[in-house]
């Protein structure tokens, strides 16, 4: 009985062991967390880490610092964090981008789905086109009809191989039966500015981050990429409407921890920036962006991520397109 006892005993005492182990600390965050933002200033990515970061500072609770790491369709950000403890102190805000690269890049630093925890979903953000406002075209249908008249002589923007800015831009080349060449940038940032100098035809550019040009007059809207208007360009018609019935392109937003965070953290974390989220201010903030806010459990962002290589990797094989164009 003794022997028993006592086996027993070693056995809850690893098993507390266990659990200490995997506990999340008594005291965090004890120190700030570093959010990585795999895009430049100024892409929707930064925006929505800003508006979520200075929230979640407000309590006293939480000081987050953002760290823009663009480069290579967020990648190099995904594989920064991807190698990081799992302690609760690095996470990354990622786009669609992030199941689009899973295809786009054939040799990834880390695997798209083991090496991450899903912590939250954040927002959906439509992608709107735009041309320089001085630019000839004033429809989808007239961009179109250019771009058929000189096969290959247009180009469009993106923030990078693999963003959604880019795949947008490959749905419309392949539904519209058009030749424009993918020109991509460092970041949304850099490629708006082309737009807005003439360099660039076009963009698919987020509604975060082109808003504020479009409505100082340096851009013009022509359509938004979701399957219905967005409320902050009520009169802008979707893709869709103006001419490629069909066309629907959804960009999204979420926050991931490196693989082997504590569940304990990962969930703090959900609940945190669900707070966030519910606050009418950050709704607020959002909308007047187009951003509309979208939390989830971790469960659920694991297997929504999972759903979106799915459905993706077939736009980006068809495409053609591999990393680096």
């Amino acid at each position: 009985m003794f022997r028993r006892f006592k086996a027993l005993g070693a056995m809850l005492s690893l098993a507390i062991a266990s659990t200490m182990a995997t506990a999340a600390p008594p005291h965090y965050p004890s120190k700030p967390i570093r959010l990585v933002v795999p895009f430049s200033a100024g892409s929707a990515t930064d925006i929505l880490a800003r508006i979520i970061s200075t929230k979640m500072g407000e309590g006293g609770t939480y000081q987050i610092v953002v760290d823009n790491r663009p480069g290579a369709g967020g990648t190099l950000g995904a594989t920064t964090v991807a190698r990081s403890a799992p302690d609760g102190y690095t996470l990354i805000l990622v786009s669609v981008g992030h199941a689009i690269n899973a295809t786009l890049y054939p040799k990834l630093g880390y695997d798209t789905v083991k090496d991450f925890a899903p912590v939250s979903l954040v927002a959906s953000v439509p992608n709107v086109l735009v041309v320089n406002a001085a630019s000839p075209y004033k429809s989808v249908r007239d961009l179109v009809t250019a771009a058929k008249a000189r096969p290959g002589a247009m180009n469009f923007d993106s923030a990078g191989s693999g963003s959604s800015t880019h795949l947008s831009g490959e749905l419309f080349k392949m539904q519209a039966g058009i030749d424009i060449v993918h020109i991509p940038y460092k970041g949304t940032g850099e490629a708006l500015t082309d737009v807005m100098a003439g360099r660039g035809d076009m963009m698919f550019a987020p509604t975060l981050s082109a808003m504020p040009f479009v409505k100082q007059g340096k851009l013009r809207a022509l359509a938004v990429t979701t399957p219905a208007r967005t409320s902050v360009l009520p009169d802008i018609p979707t893709v869709a409407e103006a001419g490629l019935p069909g066309y629907a392109f959804d960009s999204w937003f979420g926050v991931l921890a490196p693989a082997g965070t504590p569940k304990e953290i990962v969930d703090a974390l959900n609940a945190e920036i669900g707070k966030v989220l519910a606050s009418p201010d950050v709704r607020e903030r959002m909308a007047a962006q187009g951003a509309e806010p979208r939390r989830s459990t971790p469960q659920a962002f694991a297997s929504y991520i999972q759903v979106e290589i799915g459905k993706l990797a077939p736009v980006v094989r068809q495409s053609g397109v591999t990393a680096g164009q």
